[in-house]
């Protein structure tokens, strides 16, 4: 099969022939029809985090494919089924985090394209008890952004505890932003879409934002301090810069939600703002098996829209330019 392999933090990814995977006992096997290029891939690719995979490896957590074989002693799953493999690969089951819900949180959990091997490839292997059926009518290039992205935008809506009525803002339209305001409006927020690049709020405009801030030209901080405040504050952008911008524009009992993970690791927080105008800062990891489900249920019910461009496997690198200079309208997909 053809694979996407990271040889080298340092290195270009390389495409080549890998031996097809086989089930383990547990396991099923995939044959990819769609894998969704995350950001994540590209710091794992360059080992940009503190926790770096083990080399070489496939990255890629956003797979759809039919199951074509089942492992010893998989039971729920079948043949033929159109199946997920999201960023979570596996966890304990056991722990009071997986037990109480929280299984993203679960110390001996295994990530896929991360700590195992991804769905960067034709064929993959996954955990059965971790991969989550696509519905009927829910196209798998469309399937695989919301393995991650939606999910992970989806759950940063829901730890928000945003209500009917209130503002949220949701910094960094791309990949995740576009669905992340899909979202608010679904829980019933006047959302605010801030980003750099007129493309991107455009296409916020046409997912029905009602409000936009192009952040190259307007200090976001003034514009919704002049509306108000914003009583939710999403943070899909990167840059440490982006995270304080997001704190200043909350009014008092508003909650920041982090979710982009900066490289350096930090960002300034003041805190006599924090205290006195009781703020909350919430940090928002993908979501579960059963918020992935939610997910799919509303994109099978026609509730939100993928916006994506396909590519082929081998063009992976200039896709990850592609991703880095913003020339990317939402999410890349490639298919097989």
């Amino acid at each position: 099969m053809q694979a996407a392999n990271v040889i080298a933090f340092d290195k270009p990814i390389v495409v080549t022939e890998m031996p097809v995977p086989r089930p383990g006992p547990g396991q099923v096997l995939i044959q990819v029809e769609a894998s969704g290029l995350c950001h994540t891939d590209i710091h794992a690719a360059r080992g940009e985090w503190p926790i770096k995979p083990r080399l070489p490896f496939v990255p890629g957590h956003e797979g759809v494919g039919i199951i074509r074989e089942l492992g010893a002693g998989v039971t729920g799953r079948r043949v033929g089924e159109r199946v997920a493999v999201p960023w979570l690969g596996s966890a304990c089951g056991t722990c009071a985090y997986c037990v109480s819900g929280r299984e993203t949180l679960c110390a001996e959990q295994s990530n896929t394209g991360y700590s195992v091997d991804g769905c960067h490839a034709q064929w993959t292997v996954a955990d059965a008890r971790y991969v989550v059926p696509v519905p009927d009518g829910v196209p798998p290039v469309e399937a695989a952004p919301l393995t991650c992205a939606g999910v992970t935008s989806y759950k940063a809506v829901k730890m928000s505890r945003v209500r009917p009525g209130e503002v949220a803002a949701v910094f960094g339209i791309g990949g995740l932003g576009h669905l992340a305001l899909q979202y608010a409006r679904i829980f019933g927020a006047e959302t605010v879409a801030v980003d750099v690049t007129e493309e991107k709020l455009r296409l916020a405009a046409l997912l029905d934002a009602d409000h936009t801030v192009n952040a190259a030209e307007q200090d976001p901080v003034e514009v919704i301090m002049e509306m108000g405040g914003a009583d939710v504050a999403i943070v899909l952008a990167a840059e440490p810069a982006v995270l304080e911008q997001a704190h200043a524009t909350l009014r008092p009992g508003g909650r920041l939600v982090l979710v982009s993970l900066p490289k350096d690791n930090e960002m300034r927080l003041p805190i006599f703002e924090t205290v006195l105008h009781g703020l909350s800062v919430i940090g928002s990891i993908v979501g579960t098996r059963a918020d992935l489900a939610e997910v799919f249920a509303l994109h099978a019910a026609g509730r939100t829209e993928v916006v994506c461009e396909t590519r082929p496997l081998d063009e992976i690198n200039e896709a990850v330019e592609d991703v880095l200079s913003g020339r990317v309208g939402a999410r890349l997909v490639f298919t097989f």
